[in-house]
């Protein structure tokens, strides 16, 4: 007799035992449940359809064990669930879906061997039973796909790829299988990639033979765009069309995935675009809406691999689209609100797209992020580096041809350069600058500036008489101004302009002060900057009468104190970098003396120190020169500035002191002023017995100076105070230098 024979027993026993009707108690032994369901596996195994009129029993069975505590037992349960699938095909489809619930419980059991057996018995339970449970399915399989260990993964590969190749009814599916499959192409194990890969050829090459009349024009010119992205293979043509064909059904619920709150889903979507895109090809174009709205949104994410991959999606949309479509849409988006977002997939369509395709609108393009509206949109960091990195791919893109939008470009990285708080940006910018210059057959970014500092200049100070120290224009002078180098001594004529207009007393003193500094900085290298072609001299009176003059007027206030300070700046750097004859030094006197004399005042003390020494250079080159009345009104001033609390003005007294005493030398002006010569003794003997050594002796040597007028005076008044001294050395040094010098001190 065959075991069919023996059904009529054994299927109602082996119910009653493993799943009894309720208030029943069931096998409570587990390794004789595990017996139990081997056998019905092994009667399935050798009856076959002879198990069909059993089959609502054999579906309760298993609908109770695989949900049985024990993992062996629901093992068992799953290979007798794909086991009653084959053996009764017929008969199964109808009960199928009753095994569906009990299996997606079981799917995320702990052991993952359960996990792999449930998935592989759903695999056959659906291709041979009912082929709506795929909806049932489908979310559980692809949570399976996060699945950390990679049997998992690569049995969810498995089933998805045998329904797509011999589920019944599954072109109704293509569009929610082909996303689990392609998903399995960035599994980090080889294994399973390499599985997804071949199954997905099959299906590809399957679908081509199935619709071989509808797609025959297509494989007669099979070729492969002449840019194509490097490092990946093309798909088969089956492939790209079940991709095209769903796409419109696949793409709204990736791209709300895409921006799941659960960083894994994101980060699986985002890598499913890519290869979505891929096999799209120039049919993204019906899809760029949607596409660019949720990139956009996305590119912006914390996670640093979802943001690689949407640029990725993005460079593809470049490389396959036709830039009169994607740069419009981009360039109205930008223009309406402009966003770091949009700067960043601008940037990596830009990478994307072919040369020759994006010859013909790099004017457009290069306008566009020229526009004052774009580039100084936004002083945020983030929409610079977006700035820049679009900059970057046009120039690397376009090589060559950047030759006609190079003066766009040059404005773009100045107001990039210009932004505070960019510093870091600095060295990228001279980058970029050095590529542009580079394509263009240039030796440097300086040779950049050459070829545009007249329409830099031109553009810069359009508006320059209605500037504030909040003028973006203002930082981008200051670009062009210390950054050129020697170049903006071919500007002078437009950069003097820009300076005589800005720092009249009326106008905004915060952005004097900011003028007076580039000045200052410029004017401390004049022969390597402002002056390099010997041409500043010229504008010398302008910069005296027009720029210095009327900012060394005192005015009450912090801001009116520091630009008086960067004007003194500005004066001693025209001064100390020599390239003023005694001549012109005679006109800066002529013009200035009287300010400078009124700066030794200044609570800064960098200011003092500075007006000391312009003095001391005004009584050395022109001091001879000057009358009674100059000379009487100097002293007084430079005295005042022995008792500064600042150890480095009082040096710098002393030193314009000593000039002052030679301008006296064997001079009928001497006599007029005997009274004033005395009172100065008198004064600097004082400062004689100063408590810091270093002042000591730099009074010694006025004093010595100063001995050759009346040297018997100034004996007498030494002998006055000897005694008075701390430290009467020093009155013994300048007393034996009067007797040395062939006077004898005999009173």
């Amino acid at each position: 007799a065959g075991p069919a024979e023996a059904l009529p027993c054994l299927l109602p026993a082996l119910a009653q035992r493993l799943c009894p009707p309720q208030g029943q108690v069931h096998e409570p032994c587990e390794e004789l449940r595990l017996a139990l369901i081997q056998l019905l596996g092994l009667l399935l195994e050798l009856c076959g359809t002879a198990l069909a009129p059993y089959l609502p029993e054999v579906i309760r069975i298993l609908q109770a064990t695989l949900l049985d505590p024990y993992p062996e037992v629901k093992r068992e349960s799953c290979r007798c669930a794909a086991a009653s699938a084959r053996a009764m095909p017929e008969h199964f489809h109808m009960q199928s879906e009753f095994l569906i619930k009990p299996l997606m419980q079981t799917i995320s059991h702990q052991h993952f061997r359960v996990r792999v057996a449930v998935i592989q018995a759903t695999g056959t339970v659906i291709e041979f039973g009912n082929g709506k449970s795929v909806d049932d399915v489908l979310s559980h399989l692809a949570q399976r796909l996060f699945d950390e260990i990679p049997q998992v993964r690569q049995a969810v590969t498995g089933v998805v790829g045998e329904w797509l190749l011999h589920l019944r009814d599954r072109y109704s599916y293509f569009h929610k299988l082909i996303p689990l499959l392609l998903s399995s192409f960035t599994d980090e194990m080889p294994e399973n990639k390499q599985l997804a890969m071949s199954y997905w050829k099959k299906i590809g090459l399957q679908w081509e033979k199935e619709n071989e009349e509808d797609i025959k024009d297509k494989l007669d010119f099979y070729s492969t765009p002449s840019h194509y992205p490097e490092g990946v293979v093309r798909p088969e043509l089956g492939c790209r069309e079940l991709v095209t064909r769903n796409l419109s059904k696949i793409l709204p619920g990736l791209c709300h995935d895409i921006t799941d709150w659960v960083e894994g889903t994101r980060i699986k979507s985002s890598q499913l675009l890519f290869i979505l895109l891929l096999h799209a090809e120039d049919h993204i174009t019906q899809h760029m809406e949607l596409l660019l709205r949720t990139l956009y949104r996305v590119c912006l994410d914390e996670e640093n691999n979802v943001v690689t991959n949407c640029v990725k999606a993005a460079e593809l949309i470049g490389t396959f689209v036709n830039p009169k479509v994607s740069l419009k849409l981009l360039m109205s988006a930008l223009e309406k609100t402009p966003m770091p977002s949009y700067l960043m997939i601008l940037a990596a369509v830009i990478r994307g797209c072919p040369r020759q395709v994006l010859k013909p609108h790099l004017s457009n393009l290069a306008n566009t992020l020229s526009q004052p509206e774009i580039c100084q949109r936004s002083e945020e960091i983030f929409y610079m580096e977006q700035l820049l990195c679009c900059v970057q791919a046009i120039i690397e893109v376009c090589q060559e041809d950047c030759k006609d939008i190079s003066l766009q470009l040059m404005k773009v990285l100045v107001t990039i350069m210009a932004i505070p708080r960019s510093e870091h940006l600095h060295e990228k910018v001279e980058e970029s600058m050095c590529l542009l210059a580079k394509v263009q057959h240039l030796h440097g970014f300086i040779d950049l500036y050459k070829q545009h500092i007249d329409q830099l200049m031109e553009w810069v100070s359009v508006s320059h008489d209605h500037w504030n120290c909040y003028s973006p224009e203002l930082l981008q002078l200051d670009v062009i101004a210390t950054h050129s180098g020697p170049v903006i001594g071919e500007a002078l004529q437009d950069f003097i302009l820009v300076l005589k207009t800005c720092l009249q007393p009326t106008k905004d003193p915060s952005m004097r002060l900011k003028l007076f500094t580039i000045l200052s900085q410029l004017l401390q290298k004049a022969n390597e900057t402002i002056n390099s072609q010997g041409k500043f001299l010229s504008y010398l009176e302008i910069v005296i009468k027009d720029i210095l003059a009327p900012n060394l007027q005192w005015h009450a206030g912090r801001t009116a104190a520091a630009i008086r300070t960067t004007a003194v700046s500005c004066l001693w750097a025209l001064i100390y970098g020599e390239m003023l004859s005694p001549k012109e030094i005679f006109k800066l006197e002529d013009a200035l003396m009287h300010q400078i004399i009124a700066t030794l005042d200044e609570d800064s003390k960098m200011t003092r120190v500075m007006a000391c020494r312009i003095v001391n250079v005004f009584l050395n080159i022109c001091g001879k020169q000057f009358d009674v009345e100059k000379l009487n009104n100097i002293y007084p001033e430079l005295l005042k500035r022995l008792d500064d609390a600042a150890h480095d003005v009082r040096l710098a007294a002393a030193q314009a002191l000593t000039n002052w005493f030679k301008c006296l030398r064997n001079d009928d002006r001497k006599t007029v002023l005997k009274n004033n010569i005395e009172f100065l003794y008198r004064e600097l003997l004082i400062h004689l017995d100063d408590p810091d050594q270093n002042i000591q002796q730099a009074i010694l040597e006025v004093l010595k100076e100063g001995s050759v007028l009346y040297p018997a005076l100034l004996a007498k008044e030494i002998e006055a105070v000897e005694h008075k001294h701390r430290t009467p050395a020093y009155c013994d040094q300048l007393l034996q230098h009067i007797q040395s010098t062939g006077f004898k001190a005999t009173e």
